[in-house]
């Protein structure tokens, strides 16, 4: 604004007409041959496929469902969708981002070929479910033997088990779908139990098993626990032994069942489950009270909790028709502040219980170990993010078939990082972050001396580390043929 003189001497207000900039620069868009590639970090994933030998593995496993003259093979169209859904597609379809990109993925099948296979193997849904089960345990057992000290099973012992994670969650079907029925939240879908095996602190979880399930399935079905264990034990390395007390099943209070804990007793598994706590709680809290039972209890680093603690309930509790061995630990903390109290609070205190077969430890160090379950649910999440936030197909045989690509997805994620980025934050990126610094790094492609060279964009911040986790998967020995 400015003021000009008028002719009579007084001020008089104009405005001045300013040229807006812009906050990006213009570019001339159009479309022309170019050597640029998208989603190059891809090949991260690729390289996992073949480092593992899964798609070797997959290609025999699904030999019997391959039709005479048929171009695309099975297990090359099931890695397609696993790689779809781990760059961020949630559809059959969108496996045209990797149909675009040839010089990366190769030939990949159309979507009429795509839906014809999940059809194909849907109508033999257990047998194709069982080859594709058996494949991911031989090409698990590889990455586990590649990955050395850093595999979840390194040295792993009664009071260092194999950690595997069983939790359910619900899958909202938008519109009709074979099975969908109403859920407990007064929703409509799917009800899936899931079960991750948990690498810790240095990295994620790998899905080992899951069973699709109607929506009004229930949370403690005993059967269902029990035949989800029974899938994670034949997808472990080494399943054709009993792995014993090695592996620990960790699961909520809905795993809390009398039939599913004799199941673990009998297979002598450890575990570490949910317990709910009897109706005369208050008088048993007291009888702890008075034999001065309670003990400190850890967070996560092993520094003591201010306001929470721990004690074992097993010598007041009547256990007699629960399995031998199982000790009940309780753990007390004062609510956050704001916190509404609930009725069966006692003394203002909130108090959780778990039920667990280890001996030799700190009840605190017991405490942190059930408490780490909560990993599961960013489990979940990733695998929400990676394909299961919806059932897309019309059958549920179908839909299993979707469940068992959604797991691939997961595991081709979790050997990826494992292997190519042991020691390094990448290992614990979730699929957002994966895309958005890794998966989708600028690259082009120039051929040289009959080779293919992909270049990614040395300003991308990701860049080198990409390369040198593609390196490290490089380096690493082949798989065998057979």
């Amino acid at each position: 604004m400015v003021f000009a003189k008028t002719t009579r001497t007084h001020w008089k207000r104009s405005t001045l007409r300013v040229k807006p900039t812009r906050p990006y620069p213009r570019l001339h868009v159009d479309t022309a041959p170019s050597n640029a590639i998208g989603q190059a970090g891809g090949l991260l994933l690729t390289e996992t496929v073949h480092t593992s030998g899964l798609g070797h593995h997959l290609k025999q496993a699904l030999a019997a469902w391959k039709k005479p003259f048929a171009t695309h093979d099975p297990a090359k169209i099931l890695t397609d969708i696993a790689i779809t859904l781990a760059l961020g597609g949630d559809a059959l379809s969108d496996s045209s981002v990797l149909r675009d990109e040839p010089d990366l993925y190769g030939s990949v099948a159309s979507n009429p070929t795509i839906t014809r296979l999940i059809r194909t193997l849907a109508d033999d849904a257990d047998q194709a479910l069982s080859a594709i089960n058996t494949a991911r345990a031989v090409a698990r057992a590889r990455v586990w033997e590649l990955a050395g000290a850093q595999a979840p099973n390194h040295n792993s012992d009664a009071r260092m088990p194999l950690i595997v994670d069983i939790d359910a969650t619900l899958v909202t079907a938008h519109s009709e779908k074979e099975d969908a029925q109403p859920t407990y939240k007064k929703g409509f879908g799917f009800h899936p139990l899931l079960a991750f095996i948990d690498h810790g602190r240095p990295g994620c979880g790998e899905p080992v098993a899951g069973l699709l399930r109607p929506g009004n399935a229930g949370s403690n079905t005993a059967t269902d626990h029990i035949r989800l264990v029974k899938n994670v034990l034949a997808g472990l390395p080494g399943s054709k032994t009993r792995p014993g007390k090695k592996v620990l099943i960790r699961t909520d209070t809905a795993g809390g069942t009398h039939a599913f804990l004799n199941f673990l007793a009998r297979r002598r598994l450890s575990y570490s489950v949910g317990f709910m706590l009897p109706a005369t709680m208050p008088d048993l809290y007291r009888q702890l009270t008075k034999l001065h039972a309670w003990e400190a209890a850890y967070d996560t680093t092993g520094v003591p909790r201010d306001g929470a603690d721990v004690a074992e309930l097993t010598g007041v509790l009547d256990l007699h028709d629960w399995p031998d061995g199982m000790r009940v630990i309780v753990r007390r903390e004062r609510p956050h502040p704001g916190a509404q109290l609930r009725f069966d609070d006692v003394d203002g205190y909130r108090l959780t219980a778990f039920a667990t077969n280890t001996r030799g430890m700190q009840l605190a160090d017991l405490e942190v170990r059930h408490r780490s379950r909560a990993r599961c649910e960013d489990r979940i999440r990733i695998a929400k993010d990676t394909g299961l936030q919806n059932f897309p197909l019309k059958g549920f045989d179908q839909n299993r078939i979707w469940l068992a690509i959604v797991a691939l997805a997961g595991d081709l994620q979790a050997w990826s990082g494992l292997l190519a980025f042991a020691g390094h934050e990448i290992r614990r990126w979730e699929p957002k972050r994966l895309r958005m610094h890794i998966y989708t790094v600028p690259a082009t492609i120039a051929r040289t001396a009959r080779r293919a060279v992909v270049h990614l964009k040395s300003t991308a911040r990701f860049a080198q580390v990409t390369v040198a986790g593609l390196n490290r998967l490089r380096s690493l020995p082949g798989p065998e043929p057979g």
